[in-house]
């Protein structure tokens, strides 16, 4: 059996906090992820960690998702924890990216 992805994880962690269907749960970190200019089929643990503590609490709002900062943390919990990565994936990393869009 092929092992879960992190993007996968998160999203039936999302299904299970909130009101959100499958699709819905899915669409909604895809949305996320492509604004940080990160693809789910490859996305690392920490630029995932990095996307739903930084924007996707903003997203769940948008959604009328009930204490979305609670939530994002039950999501990062179920992300296994990863080496450090490439510097170029730092959180600050990350946010200049983000930046320069």
């Amino acid at each position: 059996m092929k092992e879960m992805s992190n993007f996968d994880r998160v999203t039936e962690k999302l299904e299970e906090c909130s009101a959100f269907n499958r699709l819905e749960a899915r669409g909604t970190l895809r949305i996320a992820l492509k604004e940080s200019g990160f693809d789910a089929k490859s996305v690392a643990p920490d630029q995932l960690r990095v996307v739903i503590e930084k924007l996707l609490p903003q997203h769940l709002r948008d959604r009328g998702i009930p204490a979305p900062e609670e939530v994002c943390r039950q999501l990062v919990g179920a992300i296994p924890q990863a080496g450090s990565g490439d510097a170029n994936d730092s959180p600050e990393a990350i946010f200049a990216r983000l930046g320069s869009h």
